[in-house]
């Protein structure tokens, strides 16, 4: 069992939020948004796949770079990093699909195959995979890296589903909507094993954004709703700005007030 002082520490120094519903509702429209930003700047803006990968390669390194240096999780920081990972972890799918030709069955194979060599390395050193736990560097480059793969594997898997397979954008959204309450009702009901719960929900909310995104974004003719990708991804982002506001401007209060 942990002492007080361990707890405290822990408290003071977790580097990840708590999931709460706040903390899947940001997740799954920074999915949304790498889906639609990465076709906003690689087609709208004209950057291409290596431009776009170039560009959000060096922001997600600045982002990692403030991310990891805090001593605390800061919402702003650590939500900007999960949305150009989001981005990055899109076009690397991308780039192997469309510059490539790798086929997205082989792409989810082994992006699959990444994460979990990522988590059996992560926890034959840890001994734990909680997000409860990430107060230390090496395990906090372990949960980005798995974060980054999660978002790779999404995309793979959500494109396989919508395109692959056929199911349409609306149906693959609704296929991974299933399956993330089928997760939902297993650790609720079922009281089944909260950190297994946890990432196999973060991989499928990842599909579940992107189809999403694509079922706004699309145009009619490719089964969506035509709303393109610049308005889909700035009000998304809006609201993701205002959540990061909300569940930081309490804090600032508290601080005010002492």
């Amino acid at each position: 069992m942990e002492t007080s002082s361990a707890l405290t520490k822990e408290s003071m120094l977790n580097k990840v939020p708590e999931a709460t519903l706040i903390f899947w509702i940001i997740k799954m429209m920074s999915t949304t948004v790498g889906e639609t930003t990465a076709d906003f700047l690689n087609f709208n803006l004209g950057f291409g796949l290596v431009g776009t990968s170039a560009l959000t390669g060096l922001l997600l390194i600045a982002a990692l770079f403030l991310q990891m240096h805090e001593k605390q999780y800061i919402p702003w920081k650590y939500w900007t990093t999960v949305v150009l990972t989001s981005i990055f972890g899109t076009l690397i799918t991308d780039y192997l699909t469309d510059s490539m030709g790798v086929p997205l069955e082989v792409s989810t194979a082994f992006f699959s195959a990444a994460l979990l060599i990522t988590f059996m390395a992560w926890y034959a050193q840890e001994k734990t995979l909680s997000i409860h736990t990430i107060y230390t560097t090496k395990r906090e480059t372990f949960y980005w890296i798995a974060i980054l793969f999660t978002f790779a594997l999404g995309t793979a898997a959500g494109d396989l589903a919508a395109e692959g397979v056929g199911l349409g954008f609306a149906n693959s959204g609704l296929l991974f909507g299933a399956l993330i309450a089928l997760t939902a009702l297993a650790y609720f009901i079922f009281k089944a094993n909260a950190i297994a719960c946890f990432w196999i929900a973060y991989v499928l909310t990842r599909p579940f954004g992107a189809s999403f995104g694509d079922f706004l974004s699309q145009p009619i003719s490719n089964g969506g709703l035509g709303l393109g990708a610049t308005d889909t991804s700035l009000v998304f982002l809006a609201t993701i700005i205002g959540l990061v506001f909300y569940i930081t401007a309490p804090k600032k209060h508290l601080l005010l007030k002492k």
